[in-house]
């Protein structure tokens, strides 16, 4: 049994940070010295743009042809045109071609399971992989669940997210019920936050009365900061680009969470074989 964790950072909303969530955590995590595969599961392709893949659609290799090969049982090499990122992360690739493959996937065979059977050939080789999901509750998401141990839900603190938050906790539980009954919410992230304003506090509050009595909320919040937007152009990370600032410091705050986590299950786990 492989060791690895899968972790889908989900939200059906955009422009609450979840790409730069998934880059920040993934070279977190690598500075650790973990094994990481980050997976761009978004057309927009947003990921392999962050982490400065600009033209996207040169690569020939791509997250659609790893998908398209097992939905038409080809033979691959599975680690073919996984990218390699100078912070040590690597990354399998997206671009505009993954929204024809929805298409597609609404008539394969097993067609939630694509994503997971893909990972299932690379997954041994790392301690962790993070798929950032598109924007919307449709195929390529429902496989990104699918393929999951878990769930980070990055919520911008700006606005109260409830309506949004119930329809992605629902599809969490269409998708528990039938194709990966073991799926965990490991928290909700807050991310774009102002402390200066009330508003910021008030979801907080909202937030916690609405969800926390069931999810946990993570204690580190990341910081709305003008750097931070700028980071997506550069092709590194916040670490690589601004080691100091305040949204640097928050996410290797949640990094430690996220690692402590993954301690714990270990724990759990030798406990139970060791019950056994």
């Amino acid at each position: 049994m492989s060791n690895c964790k899968t972790i889908a950072v989900c939200n059906q909303k955009g422009g609450v940070g979840k790409t730069t969530t998934t880059v920040n955590l993934g070279v977190g995590l690598a500075m650790q010295g973990k094994k990481v595969l980050l997976i761009d599961a978004d057309p927009q392709g947003d990921l392999t743009t962050c982490l400065g893949w600009r033209d996207s659609d040169s690569l020939s290799v791509t997250l659609t042809e790893k998908l398209q090969a097992i939905i038409s049982e080809q033979e691959q090499n599975p680690f073919d045109g996984i990218l390699q990122h100078k912070e040590k992360v690597d990354l399998v690739p997206s671009n505009l071609s993954l929204s024809s493959l929805e298409m597609t996937l609404v008539t394969a065979m097993s067609r939630e399971s694509v994503l997971k059977n893909y990972l299932s050939l690379v997954k041994d080789k790392y301690d962790y992989v993070l798929i950032d999901c598109m924007p919307s509750l449709g195929m390529i998401t429902f496989n990104a669940l699918t393929a999951a141990d878990s769930v980070i839900i990055p919520v911008q603190a700006q606005y109260l997210p409830a309506k949004g938050m119930t329809q992605l906790l629902g599809t969490i539980a269409k998708v528990r019920k039938h194709t990966n009954a073991d799926l965990k919410i490991d928290g909700i992230l807050l991310t774009l936050v102002d402390g200066r304003t009330n508003l910021a506090k008030s979801t907080v509050e909202a937030l916690r009365e609405n969800f926390g009595s069931h999810i946990r909320i993570y204690r580190s919040m990341i910081p709305a900061a003008v750097k931070a937007a700028e980071v997506s152009s550069k092709g590194t990370s916040i670490y690589a680009y601004e080691p100091n600032s305040p949204v640097s410091k928050a996410y290797a705050g949640f990094t430690k969470e996220v690692l402590a986590d993954g301690r714990q299950k270990e724990r759990l786990h030798a406990a139970h074989e060791h019950a056994r």
